[in-house]
């Protein structure tokens, strides 16, 4: 895993201070390459109460030449969401290996988004046979989707994909707060500029995420924006990362649709079952983190074929 240097050194300015200004950290990289807030974690998970996964695709395939782009994900759409947690457990091994050769990620993210670089390792380190995050091609960008009308990360993103010999054929993009006071019509650019990349560069799969709990409940901007971004993803076929979705649902399925980014459900559930540790996840607790994880692997293997 690497961190990309931008010659853009203004926009890397402009993002910044979007940042601070929002309250979301940039991720610092250690020596190692992973974020100093990933740690290894230690336990297993308990299964019992668990729901099925589902989503709304079937699987892609992988071109010839062992690479994969937009036309390898599935026809009608994926959503990655709670349910993806819990299939997780039925991935099979020859995913993980295709998976981790095959894709180079492009990652812009702050300290929210770093929870599912923490996730990755805390898989990695409760389940054999998973490679934390330093072991994939990951370019991480320090910075997200910003604010609302802010669309600093389309000249970010273009910028990576312009690089001389960069094989990025996967680019996600992370919120901090900025769904909670963002406007309809600050999401529909949003979904616009995510889905002109994709006419742009039609050999990279681009995953749109929804921005995470805030306890604003279902009366609150934050609910209204991310139906927003899922009823277009679902609408226009396209993958979507749930954040707040998973964030929403323990592993029984009891829905707390009050809650905030510091899983206050993830302390009840721990205190009864074997929870995975870790060092730090941002801004919430660790097994918030490894869900998230556990999703990401879950779509991982959905776009390098497993039917699911």
């Amino acid at each position: 895993m690497k961190t990309i240097l931008t010659g853009l050194a203004l926009l890397f300015l402009a993002v910044s201070v979007v940042v601070l200004i929002s309250g979301c950290e940039l991720f610092t990289a250690s020596p190692g390459g992973n974020q100093d807030n990933t740690g290894a974690g230690n336990g297993t998970t308990d299964a019992d109460g668990t729901e099925d996964g589902n989503d709304t695709g079937a699987g892609g395939d992988a071109d010839t030449d062992g690479t994969t782009g937009a036309a390898d994900a599935p026809t009608g759409g994926l959503i990655a969401d709670h349910t993806a947690a819990s299939a997780f457990d039925a991935l099979p091994a020859q995913y993980v290996a295709t998976a981790q050769s095959r894709f180079h990620i492009f990652y812009g993210h702050t300290s929210h988004g770093s929870q599912i670089i923490t996730g990755l390792d805390m898989v990695a380190a409760t389940h054999a046979g998973y490679p934390a995050a330093a072991e994939f091609d990951f370019t991480e960008y320090d910075g997200d989707l910003g604010t609302p009308g802010d669309l600093a990360w389309v000249d970010a993103t273009r910028s990576a994909l312009a690089e001389p010999g960069n094989h990025i054929n996967l680019v996600l993009w992370s919120w901090c707060g900025g769904v909670s006071d963002n406007t309809s019509e600050g999401m529909d650019a949003y979904l616009a500029a995510m889905s002109q990349l994709e006419d742009d560069y039609p050999a990279v799969t681009f995953v749109y995420m929804t921005g995470h709990l805030d306890g604003s409940g279902a009366s609150g901007n934050l609910y209204r924006g991310n139906n927003q971004i899922r009823d277009y993803c679902a609408a226009h076929d396209k993958i979507l990362f749930d954040f707040a979705d998973i964030e929403s649902y323990d592993p029984a399925g009891d829905y707390y649709p009050d809650g905030s980014d510091a899983c206050e459900w993830c302390a009840t559930w721990c205190a009864s079952h074997t929870c995975p540790s870790c060092v730090e996840c941002a801004h919430s607790q660790c097994f918030n983190c490894y869900q998230k994880g556990r999703v990401f692997w879950w779509l991982l293997a959905r776009l390098a074929g497993w039917p699911g």
